[in-house]
């Protein structure tokens, strides 16, 4: 069944959020290199998250693509149409989550910030909660740093309804990224399956974000 392998693992970080262990770390012995439930998870790369934890994930049956946001960039782009046409998988989940340093910036400010801008500098240290040193050069790489859309929060405030809906954005964009791209097969008989969660780090809980749906604005 399409979702069977994704399906199970949200009853796995179900476990997991009640304080069970899932994921069994001793080295497992030889295994083969497709995955063997013929996933692939996009994660942020963010400390509080350990994806093969809150999935239970077995090594050998994932692949595991990880950045700052999760953000489905043109690199993951390139992992997933590998991990899908040479190694076989055909379930993608896209995991986000509660509290992201994504939501405490925009590009522009950023750049900006390292830049030497002034007044960048001190709203990044405002966010940050620590001093910004800027680096007093410019650079094209790289070319954008994929900020999540919205009006930007100190990082990491808790939870409330502004940063969930900027997080629901930035995961059905990464979503529709996927589902859109030519080389990614979401119909037919090489057809993936692709599903979007925000993990809360506070519960340890994920949950599901529909699409379609919003996809942002820059306001």
């Amino acid at each position: 069944m399409a979702n069977s392998n994704t399906d199970q693992y949200l009853k796995n970080n179900k476990l997991y959020a009640s304080g069970e262990e899932v994921h069994k770390p001793a080295y497992p012995g030889k295994q083969p290199i497709q995955p063997s439930r013929h996933v692939a998870v996009v994660a942020c790369m963010d400390a509080r998250l350990d994806v093969e934890d809150l999935l239970g994930l077995q090594t050998g049956e994932a692949h595991i693509i990880r950045n700052a946001g999760g953000v489905v960039t043109d690199d993951a782009i390139r992992c997933l149409i590998i991990s899908h046409h040479l190694l076989n998988t055909n379930e993608i989940i896209l995991i986000h989550h509660t509290r992201c340093g994504m939501l405490a910036f925009t590009d522009d400010l950023l750049k900006a910030g390292l830049e030497g801008d002034p007044a960048a500098e001190k709203l990044l240290g405002q966010a940050t909660g620590r001093k910004f040193m800027n680096t007093g050069k410019a650079s094209s790489s790289p070319v954008a740093f994929h900020a999540f859309r919205g009006q930007i929060q100190p990082l990491d405030s808790p939870r409330d309804a502004r940063s969930m809906e900027r997080l629901e954005w930035d995961v059905r964009r990464g979503m529709s990224t996927i589902m859109n791209h030519p080389w990614i097969p979401t119909s037919g008989p090489d057809a993936v399956t692709v599903r979007g969660f925000i993990y809360d780090v506070d519960t340890g809980k994920l949950e599901e974000v529909m699409y379609p749906g919003p996809m942002g604005s820059i306001g």
